[in-house]
């Protein structure tokens, strides 16, 4: 069972594609591990170095059209490598939204005032996220702060969660 939540890597920008997320260069890796080290490598963002910046991180915060580009299951496949198993973000492309489920793993929307209170108000703190499956709640905590945001997850994409993913899915009900 995958880990949902967990330390926050705040990743404030629109249009984060595939390619940023894991350069096609390393598209053919053999193992969903060996593409961990190359997460986030073309990402440009200021002050933004995934070497210092991705250890520890287990939960991503982003913005508007996370996963835009080809449409490869590697991106999660690299997320998932690197113990993240939730995307938090305005909206995701649509293939890479799906991938996420098919994987197991959870691609959260926020509505945009929320996104902006998040970055505006954590992202120099240490920030954690928790979520709250049961009452469909995502719950971000820092020293001396907490917020709380609801977000949608439908009975399929929650059963896609709950078997870990696509195949187990299909393998438990047909």
């Amino acid at each position: 069972m995958k880990t949902f939540g967990g330390p926050v890597l705040f990743l404030d920008r629109r249009d984060i594609n595939t390619d940023e997320i894991i350069p096609a260069k390393y598209l053919n890796e053999h193992t969903k591990d060996a593409l961990a080290p190359y997460l986030l490598e073309d990402l440009r963002l200021p002050g933004f170095d995934p070497k210092r910046d991705l250890p520890g991180k287990t939960a991503v915060l982003t913005r508007e059209n996370f996963g835009c580009g080809s449409s490869r299951e590697h991106a999660p496949w690299a997320l998932e490598a690197n113990g993240i198993a939730i995307v938090v973000g305005v909206s995701f492309a649509r293939i890479f939204r799906q991938n996420m489920y098919n994987c197991g793993m959870i691609a959260a929307e926020l509505d945009p005032a929320t996104a902006d209170g998040l970055f505006r108000d954590f992202p120099a703190r240490e920030t954690t996220l928790t979520v709250d499956r049961e009452n469909r709640l995502l719950i971000f905590q820092a020293p001396g702060r907490e917020k709380r945001a609801p977000f949608a997850l439908s009975g399929f994409e929650q059963a896609l969660v709950d078997a870990g993913g696509w195949l187990a899915y299909a393998a438990a009900h047909y």
